[in-house]
């Protein structure tokens, strides 16, 4: 067994960003530029905040931090997207999620400008990375793929089970695993017999939002499994994932902790996608 560092993966990944990021205002006269809109006071969105704001400066990329009142209309929201959208010096728009009950999600990301949505979820996004067409990839899947890949695990031809169909994982990551000549069978809280379903997967991506909900009976021997899921262990007060680690990990060839699995990866996917952002915006 072997874990699957994100957090290595991710401070190797930001250290030849930054190497490139240090070149950007000589060649191009200025530097990337993500701004993020936090609306309330959510301890963990302000957590989120705070690390994509400290990944920025390891990177070189400008940030700044939009904190807008709970009590923000959705109108006055729009307003500001509305702003950064027509501002030549922002490459990446992002606000975090969740929003206050009465603001539209789907409203606020669909007016982020596609070129500017660094979360890869506005509509058109979504529509290029299951059309095969240029488009910004969602953060998360793309830093499981990428934690797949530093570890040279084969996935053409595998069998993946993807627990969880969200548009924000489950179902972007399954696309993903398609690319790659994978076998994808997604499962969700409705799957008859999940524990065999997942019990015959070569690698189990989870991403279903329940602490230590993948038992050793899920895992086939040999397996990989990726652990998406960030949440609370009651028991203990720490963070945890999806999957029982302690339970799972001994029947696994290789396997992601959290913290320090997928995490890292999904802000270090981030930076990568601002800059890909402002390649762009620059190469106008």
């Amino acid at each position: 067994m072997q874990v699957i560092s994100g957090k290595d993966l991710s401070a190797s990944l930001k250290a030849d960003m930054a190497k490139q990021v240090a070149t950007y205002k000589e060649r191009y006269g200025r530097l990337p530029k993500l701004s993020v809109i936090l609306v309330g006071d959510d301890l963990g969105s302000v957590s989120y905040v705070t690390g994509k704001a400290k990944a920025s400066e390891e990177v070189g990329i400008l940030n700044e931090t939009i904190r807008l009142d709970a009590s923000t209309t959705e109108a006055e929201l729009l307003r500001k997207i509305d702003e950064l959208n027509a501002d030549s010096s922002v490459d990446g728009i992002l606000v975090q999620l969740p929003l206050p009950k009465h603001i539209d999600e789907k409203k606020v990301i669909s007016a982020i400008r596609r070129e500017k949505d660094v979360d890869g979820f506005h509509p058109l996004n979504v529509a290029g990375l299951w059309n095969n067409t240029d488009c910004v990839v969602p953060c998360t899947p793309k830093g499981v793929i990428k934690l797949l890949k530093s570890q040279n695990i084969e996935m053409k031809g595998k069998n993946v089970v993807v627990i969880g169909r969200s548009n924000i994982v489950g179902l972007p990551v399954s696309k993903l695993l398609l690319n790659e000549n994978a076998t994808v069978t997604i499962t969700h809280s409705k799957t008859e017999n999940l524990p065999q379903v997942c019990a015959k997967a070569d690698i189990l991506v989870v991403a279903i939002g329940k602490a230590k909900f993948v038992t050793a009976d899920f895992v086939k021997q040999g397996a990989v499994v990726i652990d998406v899921g960030v949440n609370r262990d009651e028991a203990t007060g720490k963070l945890c994932g999806d999957v029982d680690f302690d339970a799972c990990a001994e029947k696994t060839s290789y396997i992601t902790k959290v913290p320090g699995g997928v995490g890292p990866m999904t802000i270090c996917c981030l930076m990568e996608n601002t800059i890909e952002c402002y390649l762009r915006n620059v190469a106008k």
